[in-house]
């Protein structure tokens, strides 16, 4: 027997089979969820025009290779590049995750389902583009908001029961998987292929998460994501080409993924693949910080007015928080670069309650060597409270909560003051979706000329048709 006879012989394990199977045929039902998308499409997009203001980011940006062009293949939004749709997936992933302003999802495991735009927007391009030349009709853009909906809802229920960062790995492994899946999906692959496809996605190697912690944190947090889809377009062209995948690459005793990465945990679906991480997703709309902490950053901009001109006399902070803030983003001791300031709690509270707000910049210097934000971390105590850690895992509730309270050395105090859900929850949709919608419109004039600006705002947030577009014709008016 051929040993592509052995592998078909053989059953994938069954969360293979699902993905694969969702990826392909499953019809999304949901109006909420296309409506939904089209947000995150339109936020995704602001968080990577604002990423190329900053030269560390543009730094990574480009082909491979100085010079190198790709005819007909994925342009990098804001920028001239047109590229391979592997090193465009990395360009893409990498602009939208690079100031950490992205959508978010919150469970056992975390993430931002938003980095799998990297993968497919650079498919979608790259394949629209392919068939149109041969005659054929383009992908759409209703096509791009399923292939979300599909990934987002892929990365964010893996991420309800299985934890990576309980054993050292990054988030961005489920990146990798949710971004295979969908990508064989719009290159056409069938099911088959694209099993085969996310079995090699499983089997890759795992990113550790040092770079997100004490003493190692660094950039690469912010070029993961586009490391993990443009990854993941890869192994979907492979499997395009014929390449063969591994059944039990979940369930193999010894060597697979299971017992050697997740210490013999099962990994499991908590619930059935329909459109659920959509529908529920978080919004980073004020802030680019670390999610956890965004409430903390709300809650010490009320207390800003009251803290301002007393900042001398300042005698101790109390932030109030979930046993996953504790465990991410409670630092102390020197932060040496923009990526490890944004994810640490008692910074980015400082900083709200200095200058009463928080933006890109502050994690920058000159802003970053203020004495005043040190002398204020030093004095931050963060404790966690229980029923916040419940209220962050109930699937009824999913808050974020953080509280801060301001103690004076007179013995004074501030209010304590709590915030449950930060603006970009599903419970606060009606007041954050204008502001949504004003970090997209400002953030396409940073980049574009004011009438085009105008155009694209009108295009992807106005017009009805928007789904009907082209997806080659709606990537050309967004490259630079």
């Amino acid at each position: 027997m051929t040993e592509k006879a052995l592998q078909t012989e053989r059953s994938f394990d069954a969360v293979i089979v699902d993905i694969a199977e969702y990826a392909q045929k499953a019809e999304i039902q949901s109006a909420l969820a296309y409506e939904t998308a089209r947000y995150a499409l339109a936020d995704a997009l602001a968080s990577g025009l604002y990423a190329l203001a900053y030269p560390e980011a543009t730094k990574m940006l480009g082909p491979i290779v100085p010079g190198a062009t790709c005819p007909r293949g994925a342009r990098v939004p804001g920028t001239p590049y047109e590229l391979d749709p592997v090193t465009a997936a990395f360009n893409i992933g990498t602009m939208i995750r690079w100031l950490d302003y992205n959508d978010t999802w919150l469970a056992q495991e975390w993430g931002h389902p938003s980095d799998n735009l990297g993968a497919i927007l650079a498919v979608a391009d790259y394949e629209s583009r392919r068939r149109r030349a041969d005659g054929d009709a383009p992908l759409k853009v209703r096509d791009v908001l399923t292939a979300m909906i599909k990934a987002y809802e892929i990365q964010g229920v893996l991420a309800l029961d299985n934890s990576l960062n309980r054993v050292g790995i990054d988030h961005v492994h489920f990146v990798k998987v949710a971004s295979t899946a969908v990508a064989g999906a719009l290159l056409g692959l069938s099911r088959e292929e694209i099993q085969n496809a996310v079995s090699n996605a499983w089997i890759d190697g795992a990113a550790l998460r040092t770079y997100r912690h004490f003493p190692n944190t660094g950039s690469r947090k912010s070029w993961a994501a586009g490391d993990a889809t443009s990854r993941a377009v890869r192994l979907a062209l492979w499997a395009k080409k014929g390449e063969m995948g591994y059944p039990t690459a979940l369930s193999a005793p010894t060597w697979g993924f299971e017992d050697v990465v997740m210490r013999g945990k099962k990994l499991t679906l908590a619930r059935p693949l329909g459109s659920y991480v959509m529908e529920n997703i978080l919004f980073k709309i004020s802030y680019p910080a670390e999610f956890h902490g965004q409430t903390a950053v709300e809650a010490a901009i009320r207390l800003h007015p009251a803290v301002k001109d007393r900042l001398e006399e300042i005698d101790r902070i109390v932030i109030t928080t979930h046993e996953s803030a504790v465990r991410i983003i409670d630092k102390k001791g020197p932060l040496t670069n923009p990526a490890d300031r944004d994810h640490c709690i008692q910074y980015m509270t400082a900083v709200a309650l200095i200058y009463g707000e928080l933006t890109s910049d502050h994690y920058e210097e000159p802003i970053a060597l203020d004495p005043r934000i040190d002398r204020l971390r030093d004095v931050t105590e963060v404790v966690e409270n229980p029923a916040y850690s419940r209220d962050y895992l109930d699937p009824d509730k999913r808050s974020i909560a953080n509280a801060v309270q301001v103690f004076f050395k007179d013995g004074t105090m501030t209010e304590n003051v709590e915030v449950e859900y930060p603006i970009g929850h599903k419970r606060r949709r009606a007041e954050g979706i204008p502001l949504l919608l004003k970090k997209f419109e400002q953030a396409l004039r940073s980049r574009y000329p004011g009438k085009k600006a105008a155009a694209i705002y009108r295009l992807m947030v106005e017009e009805e048709t928007f789904p009907d577009w082209d997806v080659d014709r709606w990537m050309g008016l967004l490259a630079e």
